[in-house]
Formats: structure tokens, sequence, C-alpha cells
């Protein structure tokens, strides 16, 4: 049986339709997916309105699935994981490092769906993209993390004022051993990404957006298989 979810959060674009086409596989009508910015400053704005648009007759249970970086030579790109806990890693030195547990509930349910085939990890999320190894290496020694995101403590820490229980999946799209190229300058404010800024960004380091792209292209692949996997009746 597939985990009694309600909601699943995903960011925009590419992740949010591999989430569709997963479920879409299924058959299965429920839960709903909700499209989310990119980065923690576009998701603390957007839980603020949809919250106070929202009303639920019974509390949902909620969920957030999308790709996500690896900080451990244990993780490759194509991985699924499930995260226990987020850490916030808009702290540069982590002197202040605050942390948030995933529902307990919710994470034994995603053992169970997946039958134990996937690993378990503390994931840190950071306001910016981790392009070089070198970033990626100081994130897992500060932290303990094994994954890196940009909108897990975000979320967590947005629905736990409105008491919704999280449980989060990632998909393993880059590796901790070579670099991606800067694309930050591709996300707008509101967490949006911006074609033109991306499009140059990708340009200015070839080899580093090949391998984005080969990555992104699997972790996709495999977010889909992983959704119809978790949720298939």
């Amino acid at each position: 049986m597939p985990p009694q979810i309600d909601l699943v959060f995903v960011p925009q674009g590419a992740e949010y339709w591999s989430v569709c086409k997963g479920l879409q596989a299924t058959g299965f009508t429920l839960p709903t997916v909700v499209p989310i910015p990119v980065g923690p400053s576009g998701v603390s704005k957007f839980l603020q309105r949809w919250l106070q648009e929202s009303s639920w007759q019974m509390q949902p249970q909620a969920l957030l699935m999308g790709l996500g970086g690896s900080l451990s030579d244990q993780l490759s790109v194509g991985d699924v994981v499930i995260c226990q806990a987020c850490m916030d890693g808009t702290q540069a030195d982590g002197s202040q490092a605050v942390g948030m547990t995933c529902d307990s509930q919710i994470l034994v349910s995603l053992v169970q769906g997946f039958a134990g085939t996937v690993r378990s990890v503390i994931g840190v999320s950071c306001d910016r993209i981790i392009n070089t190894t070198t970033e990626k290496q100081q994130l897992a020694q500060t932290y303990q993390a094994e994954v890196v995101d940009m909108e897990g403590f975000a979320l967590l820490s947005g629905l736990q004022s409105a008491q919704i229980p999280l449980g989060i999946v990632r998909v393993i799209s880059d590796d901790i051993h070579h670099e991606l190229p800067d694309l930050n300058g591709a996300i707008s404010p509101a967490g949006d990404l911006q074609t033109l800024p991306l499009a140059v960004g990708m340009l200015r380091q070839p080899l580093p957006a090949l391998r984005l792209i080969q990555g992104s292209l699997k972790g996709l692949k495999q977010l889909e298989k992983a959704t119809a996997q978790l949720f298939r009746p």
C-alpha cells in the first residue's frame, strides 16, 4: 500500500513534471502535487500565501520530492534517499547550525514504501547552488550531511507553524567528485529559473554543463520511477 500522503511539494519545472508522470503511471488520484519555487526565500514567500489560501477538513500529510546533490562518496547519480532531518545551511560557517527532523511516521511509511531499498540520510539546505567540489566537501564536514538541497529546511520550518507533518525524498543528480556550472545568477528572488541567464551560465562552462544535463536527465527519470514505486496501489 502507498503511504498516506495528501500533498507532494515539488520544485517547479522538470522535477514537477517527472513526479506528475510517475503518479499518472499508477492511476492513483491522490496526492495533490504542488509546484514550489526554487530556493529557501521563494519557498518561504510561497508558503505564507499558500497557507493563508488553503483549508483542510483534516490535517494533511505532506512530502517533498525532487533532485538533490550528493555530499558523500556513498551516493551516486540516480540514487534515491529519504531524509531523516534537514539542517539550515545558510550559516556559512555552521557555527549556529539549526536542524529540523522530518515526521517519524512518514519516514517509516517511506521506508516501507520503498521496501527498504533506499538510504536514510541527513540533508542540508543552502540558499545557493553548490557548484564546486570544495564547497560540497566543506558542507559535508560542517553539517555531517550526505545530501544538499535548497528547499527542505524552509519547507519543514514553514509547515511546522501549520502543524503539517513532512517527509523528504530526494534523487541524486550530481555527485561529490565533479563541479557544476555556476547558475546562481539564473535564479530570481522569487525562486524562478530565468532562461537567458541559465543558457549563458551553461555556455560559459560547457563541460560541467554537459555533466549537469546528463545527471539531471538520469535523476529526473529516476524521480519518475521512484514516484511510481512509492504510490503504486
